[in-house]
């Protein structure tokens, strides 16, 4: 396990320019289905707004770390987990939300504000758990993270694709609507295509050490959800909420994880093995939940 923690995934400069690039994209497809009006919308509802912070932002980091106090796993493991949590929702969540016959509107509106709070939220959070504990710690001392550098780098891959995308969907909503059709669907493609080549390119890490992580991510990915469902249950909220609530806090934007891990720690093995698990496990509990919550009312 220990040799977990020198293992680096390979990655390089015009890799990781791409993949800057293609997660820019993708946000920005996601921004051009957002209005406004989608804001105004969720402000009047400052209940489900408060419990989608507190869950996304709040809860999940601490109940993180909580869990890596408990079972100790490797030191990068943590580090990977700690990643995971500090980022905001995914944006596949929005699709979930709607096959499990959840608020989409909510879903949408919430992964707005909440990839917004991340280019504050995701940085503190990182730092402030990742230093908490001592062997995490200790690898961050090792990597030269500026913490303004990170906030930057959050910034431009989420905060100007977002308000670039909703600016052109207010000046000129039908062709944001144009180009939202054909991006989406490109965007992710090529996103994906640069996740398989860089399994692909490493192969035998993955293969050698994936084992380390499964049960761990599974177990993590299980509690993040169920941590969504028990704040809708503690503060009272709809069914329709409750599941829009908890897929949104089970499904993390493990992309931009990815990202900052080859960007500022050179694809650590477990950080990266961690993030890169997730992003799989995520889509299939997703799935299944959707699916399950789908055929009930």
């Amino acid at each position: 396990m220990q040799e977990l923690d020198d293992v680096r995934i390979h990655f390089d400069t015009n890799g990781l320019l791409a993949m800057n690039i293609a997660l820019a994209i993708v946000m920005f497809g996601v921004a051009l289905g957002i209005s406004t009006e989608d804001f105004k919308t969720l402000f009047k509802q400052p209940k489900l707004v408060f419990l989608g912070v507190l869950s996304q932002f709040v809860l999940l980091p601490l109940v993180t770390f909580l869990l890596v106090l408990l079972i100790k796993p490797q030191p990068s493991i943590a580090l990977g987990m700690m990643m995971v949590a500090a980022c905001p929702g995914g944006n596949i969540s929005n699709f979930m939300t709607h096959m499990a016959k959840g608020n989409t509107a909510l879903s949408v509106s919430l992964t707005a504000f909440a990839t917004f709070l991340a280019m504050f939220f995701t940085p503190f959070n990182f730092q402030l758990y990742g230093n908490l504990y001592s062997p995490t710690a200790e690898i961050l001392k090792t990597v030269e993270l500026n913490p303004l550098e990170l906030v930057r780098l959050v910034i431009l891959i989420l905060g100007i694709p977002l308000i670039l995308g909703m600016l052109l969907r207010y000046y000129n909503n039908a062709l944001a609507d144009k180009i939202s059709k054909l991006l989406k669907p490109i965007s992710i493609l090529v996103f994906i295509t640069f996740i398989l080549v860089a399994f692909y390119n490493n192969l035998d890490v993955f293969t050698g050490y994936v084992h380390h992580v499964f049960g761990i991510g599974i177990l993590h990915n299980i509690i993040a959800i169920l941590l969504g469902i028990t704040v809708a249950k503690v503060f009272k909220v709809s069914f329709k909420n409750l599941k829009t609530l908890a897929i949104e806090t089970g499904i993390q934007n493990s992309g931009l994880g990815l990202l900052l891990i080859f960007t500022f720690f050179e694809g650590l093995g477990g950080m990266a093995i961690m993030a890169a698990f997730w992003g799989i496990w995520h889509i299939v509990s997703g799935l299944l939940l959707a699916t399950y919550w789908s055929k009930k009312t």
